[in-house]
């Protein structure tokens, strides 16, 4: 009965701004660690450019739609449940880029703050999808390890002022989820993941030609 009585949408909806307002402060204390403002500029920029041209975000869109349609036909409620679910969960900026920040500086805090945006979501989705909606904790979690512990072996060849900016880049995204969460507005933040990428060969170029 419990994951078919689900919240009130008022009280969904208040929860998710207050979380919506965790993430902009997460976000924004990540963002302050920048020493080379350029490099995170230049970041976003670049990065927005790739993101653009490749449509990231639209592509992960239509790769979740396509492997839900795959299972849709074929697939129990549980099992359709958890496949939903699990798509939702992984496919998306803040797991990839909580991930990365747990694993280059410690800091689970993105992925805390998207373990409760999840939970709030999984009360909605259980009360319609039924209790298949549990078991996607487990593929998420296989993913978002995965990231991590690939983002800590890196983390060994990288410069603290890389780890830095990486970061700081990362965190204006995380802010842009906020955005995002609150509704003020729509940022493909999907289109600009590669500005975490831009920002380590930027640091390097920068670093030579404008000391920090």
């Amino acid at each position: 009965m419990l994951f078919r009585k689900g919240i009130s949408e008022k009280v969904g909806c208040t929860i998710m701004q207050g979380l919506g307002l965790a993430v902009l402060l997460i976000g924004s204390s990540m963002a302050l660690q920048t020493k080379q403002v350029l490099v995170v500029i230049l970041s976003l920029v670049f990065g927005g450019l790739t993101g653009g041209l490749l449509n990231i975000e639209g592509g992960l869109a239509r790769l979740g739609k396509w492997l839900e349609e795959k299972v849709g036909g074929e697939t129990g409620e549980v099992g359709k449940a958890f496949v939903t679910t699990s798509l939702i969960y992984c496919v998306g900026a803040m797991a990839i880029m909580g991930s990365i920040e747990d694993g280059l500086n410690n800091n689970p805090q993105i992925l805390f703050a998207k373990a409760a945006l999840d939970g709030i979501s999984a009360v909605v989705f259980a009360s319609t999808m039924g209790i298949g909606v549990i078991f996607s904790l487990f593929p998420v979690l296989i993913y978002q390890g995965s990231i991590t512990l690939l983002a800590a072996y890196v983390k060994d060849f990288l410069s603290p002022d890389a780890v830095a900016e990486m970061t700081a880049t990362g965190g204006l995204l995380i802010v842009g989820i906020g955005l995002n969460i609150l509704g003020i507005k729509d940022i493909k933040v999907g289109n600009l993941l590669p500005a975490i990428f831009y920002a380590l060969p930027l640091t390097i170029v920068l670093s030579k030609i404008i000391p920090a």
